[in-house]
């Protein structure tokens, strides 16, 4: 890293605190919180604590086990994990790997709908339990760091979910270990009716960031909404998720749940997602850093960490339960 990189780098972290630093804890006191309960549901099912892992790709880079090791580890925290259609391991071995976790799968739309109804009905065989539809990638944003890197899938490794679907089709360019322009630009509204007609599974958005589009998704009878800006990797100057959440928490009104993604590295992270109206809030990056560090255990370990640290922060904001969490913990501070 040069000391131009550097000073760029120490210039964003400290922009990110200094946001961050904005969303203040009321913390309440005297409140018995001797015993302390975090557990939660997520359409209608409970887990151990309201974090989850977001779809995140090739997880067999950063560990030879890939997403089998994530699966595992979920599974053992009784928690979500949001399986990637861009995973590195098969549905079917995840699956595998972990019969009893609860899981629901990442999709994108692609030109030929017959790969995106093909996934769907293998998924749902299998007993995932609600589809993450991704909208906010008609088409792919502009990965500078990718670009720089000149990123591609090493050949050792494939999409396992399209695992021989593309074979004729290799000689073409290729993004992100499949054929370029395979997503559909032309996705809209009407492909979740078109969704909503090939599943009985509950749908969840993932990629709204306005009121507006969190109204459409009530009236398309979906069941739920991950406030999302794609880990910052599409479009430059949107809104942080945890920006986005209070407005579109204030349209849903309680119809379906809405969710966060995006920038949860610590339990006050997440203490202050949920007062803000986030049913549950899903780590990326942060799984993935421990994936890489030691495998299952390393998910493991940071999914620990920050049940810890969220039960630590309930504790000491007042909250004995995820049901005592709620917008008076929260104030705005001014810079």
């Amino acid at each position: 890293m040069t000391s131009v990189d550097f000073g760029l780098w120490k210039f964003a972290q400290n922009l990110r605190n200094t946001l961050k630093a904005e969303i203040r804890l009321r913390p309440r006191i005297l409140r018995d919180v001797s015993v302390s309960d975090t557990r939660t549901t997520v359409q209608g099912t409970e887990i151990s604590f309201p974090v989850g892992i977001a779809p995140t790709a090739f997880h067999c880079l950063a560990w030879h086990e890939g997403e089998v090791a994530t699966a595992r580890a979920t599974e053992a925290l009784n928690t979500c994990y949001i399986t990637s259609t861009y995973s590195t391991c098969s549905v079917e071995e995840i699956v595998a790997a972990a019969p009893n976790g609860y899981r629901w799968f990442q999709l994108y739309v692609y030109r030929d709908r017959k790969l995106s109804e093909q996934i769907v009905h293998r998924v749902e065989g299998l007993g995932y339990k609600a589809l993450v539809l991704t909208v906010d990638v008609p088409y792919t944003g502009k990965r500078r760091d990718d670009i720089r890197n000149q990123f591609k899938l090493p050949p050792h490794l494939k999409v396992k979910n399209f695992d021989g679907v593309f074979q004729q089709e290799t000689a073409g360019p290729e993004e992100y270990g499949i054929p370029a322009n395979t997503l559909d630009p032309s996705i809209s509204w009407k492909d979740v009716y078109w969704l909503q007609s090939i599943t009985r599974l509950p749908i969840i958005i993932k990629g709204i960031l306005t009121k507006e589009d969190a109204e459409l998704a009530v009236e398309h009878g979906v069941q739920g909404i991950i406030v999302s800006n794609h880990g910052g990797r599409q479009l430059d100057g949107g809104p942080a998720s945890i920006d986005a959440l209070s407005e579109i928490v204030e349209t849903v009104q309680g119809r379906i749940e809405v969710y966060v993604d995006g920038g949860i590295r610590t339990g006050s992270d997440v203490l202050k997602a949920l007062a803000l109206g986030a049913k549950c809030v899903f780590i990326g990056r942060p799984a993935v850093w421990g994936l890489a560090y030691k495998g299952e255990e390393g998910v493991r370990e940071v999914l620990q960490i920050l049940n810890d640290e969220f039960r630590l922060s309930m504790a000491l904001s007042g909250c004995r339960n995820v049901a005592e969490i709620n917008r008076n913990l929260i104030q705005f501070s001014r810079l």
